[in-house]
């Protein structure tokens, strides 16, 4: 078996286990079908670096150049795309009749590396927001690292519904509504005061080329995430400049009396070279280490694999999130997010799966001081209870000092049943 097509059965199966029975496919009738011969494909099979997933990702770059003709009606491919459903002889067909036709189209595409904005990620963070607004009623100073098209940094124009409940505006752009268990977020509106964000290559979603990147990446069957992102896309305004995002974040720490300074990243922070994640921390940890009684906060979500391993103590497997504050000295959990939909059966309330990004909140340093640092790490994540039960350990909930654990869980259900 070759690389390339080890790495497309890699993405295959991932795809599956992440409720997209066609990439699945798509990724298994290119793994069974490619061979070498043509300009394309010999690119392809002796792709000069690492071709999985988290590397450089060539599966996904593939999979979106022939989405991105399908979504420009080029290829001949909307009769093997959803919602028709085609055996793989069929698929295949149209596919290598479409790499043969628009070879030059594809071999542009693949030049350049995933980029994506996925919006559900913002449920967390509409949550976090809530909770950071009830806890400190401070406006929030908002820096995004990796922000792609910066349509997470619109967050504060979506609603979250939970159980009936809703959290954000009146007049949303979109409407995000996960399965949750547990505490639900306080109900006060979270108030963005500024907002910005950085990429090394940054996306203008108003532009047809990068929207059409943007929606290229998502899954062709699974379209509730097609919708919401054209929706994000018709309210983004949030400037991303171009640039490394650890130079960029050097330049935002300037203290910010009356503001809560939350710096975050969805899905980004693994990618920085070490060193970068390394000059990072020590950046907002020195910010911390200057905190005042001035009311101003410092914060950020990280999900990096590599970053902070002696931070990683929620639980024992499986990826997450940690999050620190530069205030008091308890430690308690706020709850997990998943990254993508999950097609598994509803797991018990408290559970989590390896998917899952778990949220868990650390108040550090001087009780007196009010800057508030928020670092996230990939971190192992167990179960949610586990995390419940370290927080009622620390002392309960840090927002409202109440002793109780605001441990929730959110996850999606994909639209499409498997094949």
């Amino acid at each position: 078996m070759t690389a390339l097509q080890r790495a497309l059965q890699d993405q295959a199966q991932h795809c599956a286990n992440l409720g997209s029975p066609f990439m699945a496919q798509l990724c298994s009738v290119l793994a069974e079908n490619l061979t070498t011969g043509t300009p394309l494909s010999d690119r392809l099979f002796t792709w000069p670096g690492e071709m999985a997933l988290g590397a450089d990702a060539v599966p996904l770059r593939l999979c979106a150049a022939f989405h991105a003709l399908h979504l420009l009606g080029r290829g001949n491919l909307g009769a093997v795309y959803p919602p028709n459903r085609v055996d793989d002889t069929t698929l295949w067909a149209g596919i290598a009749a479409a790499m043969d036709s628009e070879s030059g189209f594809v071999q542009r595409w693949i030049d350049s590396p995933p980029q994506t904005n996925e919006v559900r990620r913002s449920a967390g963070l509409i949550a976090g927001a809530h909770w950071l607004t009830e806890r400190y009623n401070l406006p929030i100073h908002l820096s995004e690292l990796g922000a792609s098209g910066g349509l997470n940094l619109m967050f504060d124009r979506f609603r979250l519904r939970i159980d009936g409940q809703d959290y954000g505006p009146d007049d949303p752009a979109l409407t995000l509504t996960p399965d949750w268990s547990g505490h639900l977020p306080p109900v006060c509106a979270a108030k963005v005061s500024e907002r910005r964000g950085s990429d090394l290559n940054p996306l203008d979603p108003h532009a047809p080329s990068d929207r059409l990147r943007l929606r290229a990446y998502l899954w062709a069957d699974q379209p509730e995430r097609l919708a919401l992102t054209d929706a994000a896309i018709r309210v983004a305004t949030g400037p991303v400049d171009k640039g490394d995002a650890i130079d960029w974040l050097a330049t935002r720490l300037t203290p910010r009396p009356g503001a809560l300074h939350l710096i975050w990243h969805s899905i980004a922070w693994q990618y920085f070279p070490h060193a970068a994640q390394a000059r990072g921390t020590a950046l907002i940890e020195a910010a911390g280490a200057k905190a005042t009684d001035e009311p101003r906060s410092v914060g950020s979500a990280w999900n990096a694999t590599s970053a902070a391993p002696a931070r990683r103590s929620a639980c024992d497997t499986g990826p997450a999130t940690i999050t620190s504050r530069w205030e008091g000295s308890t430690s308690t959990a706020a709850g997990c997010a998943g990254m993508h939909p999950q097609p598994d059966p509803p797991l018990p309330t408290g559970t989590v799966n390896r998917r899952w990004c778990c949220l868990s909140i650390f108040a550090r340093l001087k009780p007196q001081d009010s800057m508030c640092f928020i670092l996230a790490a990939n971190t192992p994540a167990r179960s949610a209870s586990c995390l419940s039960r370290r927080a009622a350990a620390k002392g309960g909930d840090p927002w409202t000092k109440t002793p109780r654990s605001t441990c929730w869980a959110s996850r999606w259900r994909p639209a499409l049943p498997r094949r």
